[in-house]
Order: C-alpha cells, then sequence, then structure tokens
C-alpha cells in the first residue's frame, strides 16, 4: 500500500497516524511539492487536483484525507473506528467536516502562513481558529473523544492542525480540555508523531 506523502502536511499526517495505529504498513512516496512533482506524473494522473495525500492500495485510488481514514477504518481498521450504523456514522463524520471546514480554514490557514509564507487572511484564520477551539473545549468538557465515546478516526482527522496551531500563531492556552484530548491521543498505542509536534 503506498501513500504519496509530504512529511510537513498535516493532512498526510493523519493517515500516518491512523496506519501507525492501526498497524498498517505504509511504502511512503515523498512527493517534491516545492519542486512540482505534485504536478507532473505520477502525482497528476492518481489526482488531477495535484494534491496530496494520495493512497494506492492495490486496484483503489483515494484521494482526500477524510475519504483515505474511512476506507482504510472500514477496510482494516473495525468498527471501532468506522461504525455501522447511521446515526454513528453520521456522528463521526461531522468531525470529519469539521476537519475539511474550520480546521482547514483555521489553524491550517494560520500555519500556511506564518510557516510557508502563503498569502492568505490571517485574521479571518485566527477567528476561525477561536470558534473552532472553543466548539472543540466546549464538547472535550463534556467528552473524553470526539464521538461514540472512544478514539475514531474523528481524532486523527481534527488532531493534527490543532496540535500543529502553534506554528501559525495559534495558543492552546486558554483550552484545557483540548490539551488533555491531545495527550490521550498521544497515549495511544502505536501513536506516531510529526515535526512540529511534541
Amino acid at each position: 500500500m503506498k501513500l504519496y506523502d509530504l512529511e510537513l502536511s498535516g493532512n498526510c499526517y493523519k493517515v500516518r497516524l491512523f496506519a501507525a495505529l492501526i498497524g498498517i504498513k505504509l511504502e511512503l512516496v515523498p512527493v517534491d511539492i516545492p519542486g512540482g512533482a505534485h504536478k507532473r506524473t505520477p502525482v497528476i494522473e492518481l489526482n488531477p487536483l495535484g494534491q496530496l495525500p494520495v493512497l494506492v492500495d492495490d486496484d483503489v485510488v483515494l484521494r482526500d484525507s477524510q475519504a483515505i481514514l474511512v476506507y482504510l477504518a472500514r477496510r482494516y481498521g473495525g468498527n471501532q473506528w468506522w461504525p455501522d450504523g447511521a446515526a454513528q456514522q453520521a456522528e463521526v463524520m461531522q468531525w470529519l467536516s469539521t476537519a475539511a471546514n474550520e480546521v482547514q480554514h483555521g489553524p491550517n490557514t494560520a500555519r500556511l502562513i506564518d510557516k510557508f509564507g502563503i498569502p492568505l487572511n490571517k485574521e479571518q484564520a485566527l477567528a476561525v481558529s477561536a470558534l473552532l477551539l472553543s466548539l472543540l473545549e466546549q464538547h472535550l468538557n463534556q467528552h473524553q473523544w470526539l464521538a461514540l465515546g472512544r478514539p475514531t478516526i474523528a481524532e486523527c482527522a481534527v488532531f493534527p492542525y490543532v496540535a500543529l496551531a502553534w506554528e501559525g500563531g495559534v495558543t492552546l492556552d486558554p483550552y484545557p480540555a483540548v490539551r488533555a484530548w491531545m495527550g490521550r491521543i498521544k497515549a495511544l498505542p502505536g501513536y506516531v508523531g510529526m515535526s512540529g509536534i511534541a
């Protein structure tokens, strides 16, 4: 199973993290983004958007980190990570959507600006980050995990860019429940980190 990967990408890290948690061995294929390799063969044929990550598992080719998490959980991870019931799936899915929206446009965008110099709207990114972190803090004050009372792929989807928020000038100091949740994730068997996440 191949993962076309960028070490500093939180979206790629989501997949590496989940694979480690369920004991899947990935063949990592580093992609030289600054050199434009994501716009050339083979990546552009696998994902016409020219984005990472891309997972290749035999004849299955998937783009988008959230979709990859669902696939790996359903095929290899069991019901603990992606449940069968409609309401249970929806509970997890709402956090995958949060990862693709508020997390992406909040702490991830702030990090893109500060760490990589991408010209985006920092004021808006900080406002979205504050909204997101308040939501997480409120939820995690009442729950140990994001969904179903146990670790699911929701953790893998939301955790990376929250943990990397400091690289975008977003502090987690006012959010003790969020910090405690991050500690629980880091304590999971098989956990692996990435650059920027202690």
